[in-house]
């Protein structure tokens, strides 16, 4: 079964620095009904003005991902961890006990566009780490790349918890499969393109840029290009 929710649909939130897509209940969104999709807490799709940005602050106990979809991200955090991260990179923290933190455009001209992603950890209280990676975008061409996992995916990020994120960019009329492990919940976003979603149920559903799925019950979902496209898929514990 898929949920799916298109891209109006998700709340929205605008001030003279930040464009903010919120899919999940955050900050003085509260929706008691949307308040993650199994471990998936929160999916924020962000631009950011340039020059502009978050300044220090905390977090505790949740495991962060970011992907940064076009511009610079300029990263510095408590761990002594401080770089520029690149559109197609990918970055992790797992705040742990606490990590503090800063975000910002590294652009004085460019907008910044992001997709951050917190998933609750499986153990809560540990210390806190950082990763950052470059994926080649050879390797998530009509297939389903896992850039973050638990670490038993080799070449991955790794995050506290039983949870993969895929990145994955289909040509017009291209295929993949995704098989899915029982109790567990599937959360799709489309960045660009058109693609069709189904799953062994039978249901089909077609979505387009900034469109969301998210799925349940299903032991496998294939995804069809009806054009050039690309897409994140979470496949994660049923919290």
């Amino acid at each position: 079964m898929f949920y799916v929710k298109r891209a109006h649909e998700h709340f929205h939130s605008q001030n003279e620095w930040l464009s903010s897509y919120w899919h999940f209940s955050f900050d003085h969104y509260h929706d008691p009904r949307n308040m993650n999709w199994g471990a998936l807490r929160v999916f924020n799709d962000d631009v950011i003005q340039p020059a502009s940005g978050f300044p220090m602050h905390s977090h505790r106990d949740m495991e962060i991902v970011t992907y940064v979809l076009d511009g610079k991200l300029a990263h510095e955090d408590s761990l002594g961890n401080k770089g520029i991260i690149h559109a197609g990179e990918v970055q992790v923290m797992s705040a742990g006990t606490e990590i503090i933190h800063s975000e910002h455009n590294a652009s004085k001209k460019k907008e910044l566009h992001l997709v951050q992603m917190w998933v609750i950890p499986r153990i809560r209280g540990l210390p806190p780490s950082w990763g950052q990676k470059k994926f080649s975008e050879k390797n998530r061409v009509n297939k389903l790349l896992c850039a973050v996992s638990n670490g038993s995916v080799q070449g991955s990020l790794e995050i506290n918890q039983d949870a993969y994120f895929f990145i994955s960019s289909l040509k017009a009329k291209k295929s993949v499969s995704h098989a899915v492990q029982k109790k567990r919940k599937l959360f799709l976003f489309i960045i660009k393109g058109k693609v069709s979603v189904q799953g062994n149920s039978g249901q089909l559903e077609v979505l387009e840029k900034q469109d969301t799925a998210r799925g349940e019950n299903e032991s496998e979902v294939t995804f069809t290009a009806l054009e050039d496209c690309e897409f994140f898929l979470w496949d994660c514990m049923d919290a």
